[in-house]
């Protein structure tokens, strides 16, 4: 008769197993203590991809797993590795206080990064988007949508699956999900260089995935983005939503609009000629392909925009005149330009920023570099309204300065705040708030605070004795010798 040996596993690994397995294809960063880390099968490819050591963990009688970690301040060194070898990576935190909790501590995933979805400032390029397309088979057109999460520009086209192509390949997207059931066919249109995630078929609704949007948009039809009669399209833009959700990526308030990308709007170019006109890789090298050798922009948000520029020439004549318009007004006006030029180069990324903001990841130092950019467009602004050409002036007419917010984080925030961490202090300016200056004060000038509360306790008791001192047990307390037990108040405690 044969026995079946039952294998009980530790508290811990049964959080780990139950976890993972709503994130099977992930690489689930386990945060343990100070430090995260990987299990199993997960643990042998972070090992191999991070070149950090694979040790083993007791797991209970079920013998052991196999273990690799790093300490969780080193997450953005190993993140952008992980996500840089095409993995996608759930990040499991402990949701709950280990000091406060008696046993095992709750966790989560709070974040799932993937190679087109990621705020990580460690892998995100400055000149280049970073999008996350959507592809719907519908069953006269194909539908498509790419959205650049941390910029918020939302875009949307339909067409025949060689149009798609061809946006595929001037968009360049870092992550292309579709529907389940549709590989073959995407195989055969799109090739297998693509990094990929299928959802499921229900993902792809029309009129949920209509109502997703305006819901996000706050509108209560798409019209007034001329997207409204676009099923396919729309399809496809809604699944991308639904994906950030899956995701963890919920804090979206940025992504206010969405352009359409139409056919005869542009000159559409296949995959074969941008790379035989090396457009953006030269044998494989950026620094020597086309975009980079004319790239002179003077802001990240510049280089995005002449990436586009090159992968998308417009058709529409009065729009390249307008564009050679300004061109001539700056080399006639060379004041202006001079003027131009240097307060856009004093412009932070404020693209990235704002989405920051929005998704609650922004720093003390990202707010300081946002003031001092709306104050470099305050300027901008006087100088597009003092020339002569139509389209600038009538460009400054667009600009808004936003004084308010750049006023209220001059008063807030410290010009140069101590710490790019809120949470170490430092960062927010004298006289904000009256609690906070009071703590701050005791916490630098704590002997002086200790001082005056000794000297004013012995006056009101009249103990000149009367001491304050600390111990690691009790913390700071008052100190009376018995010849003076007598005056110690009612309310004071005894220990």
């Amino acid at each position: 008769m044969a026995i079946e040996k039952k294998y009980v596993e530790t508290p811990l690994m049964k959080q780990y197993y139950k976890i993972k397995a709503v994130h099977p294809d992930a690489i689930l960063l386990f945060r343990v203590g100070d430090f995260y880390e990987t299990f199993g099968d997960d643990a042998i490819e972070t090992s191999s991809i991070l070149g950090i050591t694979l040790t083993k963990r007791a797991n209970g009688s079920a013998s052991s797993v196999e273990l690799a970690g790093f300490p969780h301040h080193a997450v953005d060194t190993y993140l952008p590795k992980l996500v840089r070898a095409g993995k996608r990576v759930a990040i499991c935190e402990q949701l709950e206080d280990p000091k406060t909790v008696k046993g095992l501590v709750k966790r989560g995933v709070i974040e799932l990064v993937t190679p087109g979805v990621t705020l990580s400032e460690n892998l995100l390029e400055n000149k280049e988007n970073i999008y996350l397309a959507s592809v719907y088979f519908g069953k006269e057109k194909t539908g498509a949508a790419f959205l650049d999460i941390s910029t918020g520009e939302f875009f949307i086209a339909e067409g025949d699956d060689k149009y798609i192509d061809k946006l595929i390949s001037s968009l360049s997207p870092k992550e292309v999900v579709y529907q389940r059931g549709e590989e073959e066919r995407f195989r055969s249109i799109f090739g297998n260089k693509l990094y990929t995630y299928r959802l499921e078929e229900w993902v792809f609704s029309y009129s949920v995935n209509f109502d997703k949007l305006c819901t996000q948009f706050g509108t209560s039809s798409l019209k007034g983005f001329g997207v409204e009669g676009m099923y396919d399209g729309i399809t496809a833009a809604g699944a991308i939503l639904y994906y950030l959700e899956f995701t963890e990526h919920k804090q979206i308030a940025h992504i206010t609009s969405i352009s359409r990308l139409d056919q005869s709007e542009y000159v559409w170019i296949d995959k074969f000629t941008i790379r035989n006109l090396e457009l953006f890789s030269s044998n494989g090298n950026e620094k020597s392909c086309f975009s980079n050798i004319i790239d002179r922009t003077a802001t990240p948000m510049g280089g995005r925009l002449l990436k586009r520029w090159i992968a998308m020439p417009i058709l529409d004549i009065k729009r390249i005149e307008s564009r050679q318009d300004v061109v001539s007004e700056f080399i006639a006006n060379t004041e202006l330009s001079a003027v131009v030029h240097e307060q856009i180069s004093a412009i932070g990324d404020i693209e990235r920023i704002a989405s920051r903001i929005a998704s609650l990841r922004v720093t003390p130092r990202e707010l300081v570099q946002l003031k001092n950019s709306l104050y470099a467009v305050d300027i901008l602004k006087a100088a597009l309204e003092s020339t002569d050409c139509h389209v600038l002036h009538t460009l400054s007419e667009k600009i808004d300065p936003l004084t308010a917010v750049r006023e209220r984080i001059a008063h807030d925030i410290f010009p140069d705040p101590q710490n790019n961490q809120i949470q170490k202090g430092g960062v927010i300016a004298e006289g904000v708030d009256a609690e906070l200056d009071d703590l701050r004060r005791m916490a630098l000038h704590g002997k002086d605070v200790l001082q005056a509360i000794q000297q004013r306790e012995s006056e009101a008791t009249g103990i000149p004795s009367l001491k304050i001192s600390y111990n690691n047990v009790f913390g700071y307390y008052i100190e009376v010798r018995n010849t003076h037990k007598d005056r110690v108040p009612e309310s004071w405690i005894r220990k």
